[in-house]
């Protein structure tokens, strides 16, 4: 079986709320809610995929010192294995615009179960709700 490695990053804003986005018609799995990210190219280390996703997608320009790995994800889909590190993103120039998904909405990390995803998206929900949840109960 194919193993297929795809980066994925939960942005969070000063308020802990995680960016997620719609998948668009026309693309597997339309309709899904996701965390930006995308498939990492050869050559190419996952961090330097998620700073050219997330200009490609949203329109913003991430640092890569600003990107913490946070968990990952590894799921057998029917025709490839999926491998998606996590990373967690609070700091990024410039206003996230959905330039290739259908929508983006900001949530709580509570409230990211309410929300249908890929099969490979919710095991990394705990998670967040562990991290962003933990540290906006304190702030």
């Amino acid at each position: 079986m194919k193993l297929l490695l795809v980066v994925a990053c939960a942005l969070v804003d000063k308020d802990g709320r995680v960016l997620i986005a719609r998948r668009p018609e026309g693309k597997a799995m339309a309709g899904l809610w996701e965390f930006p990210g995308g498939k990492v190219e050869a050559g190419e280390r996952p961090e330097e995929t998620l700073i050219r996703e997330l200009r490609e997608e949203l329109g913003i320009e991430v640092k890569e010192p600003c990107l913490a790995p946070l968990t990952f994800a590894s799921f057998p889909y029917p025709d490839f294995h999926l491998l998606m590190p996590l990373y967690v993103c609070r700091r990024w120039d410039g206003p996230v615009v959905a330039k290739e998904h259908a929508a983006l909405k900001w949530v709580r990390p509570q409230q990211l179960r309410d929300h249908p995803m890929p099969p490979a998206d919710e095991p990394l929900i705990p998670a967040l709700i562990d991290l962003v949840g933990f540290q906006a109960a304190g702030a």
